[in-house]
């Protein structure tokens, strides 16, 4: 289709486009679910002018964001303070009912995946659910949480025309996945391209013009679908190459080359290469995750898909992979892992965030201790873990005392000083790319 660059007078124009109840709306968007995509997204939406409500059912988070706790970038926190004082343009609450204040409804909330890799759609359903229920006429309903293709329809488009709704008429369907990444301050969100589609041309007209509320630039397509398929191909592709790039670790290891520095003489091809760098698995909300939704709608339908389905069989694996190569560490140094003191540098599954969801040093971890390691880790952005076998651990507040046999470093925050490191210690370092110890790296 198209991509539409914002100017005033798109900013300016009316929304919703249609219907004379979208004058009796008290804010111009609702945001529903204020995690790590919602809030920063709530709070660019007030930022460019709009009046917010924020709602999530979790009074725990409320909480937490109306005490500025939440973690979030230094520029959103200072967008977060400002909002804060601003309460009749930005107002908490958990109320579901206030829904039909808003003349958008963006649902944000998380789309996970159990132990088996099926698609968790619990607060996903329940969601749309609310949102179906409490829509009136001349409302926008806009799903950004990553799914499986035609979920849109299923959850929305059809539970809304069920209710006796015309569709691009009375009210507007849109797809527009999410485009955060936490924790990186490069990327605004301001000037990341949003990819929106609708249920009807009208509907994606409207998609667009809540988006270039405050996006620089909005990628207009033909269908729910097409935007939700754009999505699984992101995080999909990011997958493939994050597998291919941890084998090619493997691959150099074996034999004796650094990987980090062949990854950085082949970027330095201006076309046809991408780097991607190899790491100790892979966590967060979307490439562990979102690739499965499409596997999982594929094999209801036969489809095969067997690059994408050998990339996440290794890229759960990785965690596993890391634990072999601490044996082996142990072993050369005539040691076993029965009563090895091992401590994790950096738990949360990427640098600079308080996030653990899917992060592979949990499993890392309860893989060490069924082995009869003593596992203790260190991390300023998480001072206490709870892993899937139950155990619970703090982050040690002086690790030197640990006197570890083996660091293995997994996530290294900028912040992070490893000055306290025994020079005696074997350092195995999951990133690849911690140059100020490489000459002690043993992974």
């Amino acid at each position: 289709m198209s991509t539409i660059d914002v100017r005033d007078d798109v900013i300016a124009a009316p929304f919703p486009p249609t219907t004379t109840d979208s004058a009796t709306f008290d804010f111009d968007v609702a945001i529903v679910g204020l995690g790590y995509v919602g809030l920063p997204t709530a709070l660019a939406y007030h930022a460019s002018g709009s009046h917010v409500l924020a709602l999530d059912v979790s009074s725990r988070r409320l909480r937490e964001i109306a005490a500025r706790g939440a973690d979030l970038i230094e520029s959103d926190r200072e967008r977060l303070d400002t909002a804060l004082r601003t309460p009749a343009a930005f107002r908490l609450t958990g109320d579901v009912a206030e829904l039909g204040r808003a003349a958008a409804i963006v649902v944000c909330v998380p789309t996970p995946v159990d132990h088996q890799q099926v698609p968790d759609l619990v607060s996903l359903r329940a969601a749309c659910a609310t949102v179906v229920a409490a829509a009136r006429p001349g409302q926008l309903i806009m799903l950004t949480s990553t799914t499986y293709v035609g979920c849109t329809h299923d959850l929305v488009e059809r539970p809304l025309r069920e209710r006796g709704f015309e569709i691009g008429r009375d009210v507007f369907v849109t797809f527009s996945a999410e485009r955060i990444d936490p924790g990186n301050v490069g990327f605004a969100q301001e000037v990341v391209p949003r990819v929106v589609g609708g249920a009807t041309p009208r509907c994606e007209e409207a998609g667009a013009l809540l988006l270039s509320r405050y996006a620089a630039r909005v990628h207009r397509v033909s269908s729910l679908a097409t935007a939700e398929m754009t999505k699984l191909l992101e995080n999909t592709f990011r997958a493939v190459n994050i597998a291919l790039a941890n084998e090619f670790a493997d691959i150099c290891g074996a034999l004796d080359v650094p990987v980090t520095e062949v990854i950085e003489a082949a970027s330095t091809k201006p076309y046809g290469f991408m780097a991607f760098y190899p790491g100790p698995g892979v966590g967060g909300h979307c490439i562990p995750c979102d690739p499965h939704y499409l596997l999982w709608q594929l094999k209801a339908l036969h489809v095969d898909a067997g690059v994408i389905t050998e990339a996440m069989t290794r890229i759960a694996a990785r965690p596993r992979r890391v634990v072999e190569r601490i044996r082996d560490v142990l072993g050369r140094a005539g040691k076993g892992t029965l009563g090895a003191r091992i401590l994790v540098v950096g738990v949360t599954y990427k640098p600079d965030v308080a996030d653990l969801r899917e992060s592979p040093a949990l499993e890392i971890i309860d893989l060490l201790i069924e082995t009869g390691a003593e596992v203790q880790y260190v991390d300023t952005h998480a001072p206490h873990i709870h892993l899937d076998s139950g155990r619970e651990r703090d982050s040690l507040a002086d690790p030197g005392a640990f006197h570890p046999d083996v660091v293995l470093v997994h996530t290294r925050h900028h912040d992070a000083d490893l000055a306290w490191l025994d020079d005696r210690a074997v350092v195995v370092d999951g990133t690849y790319r911690s140059t100020d110890i490489a000459g002690r790296v043993l992974l």
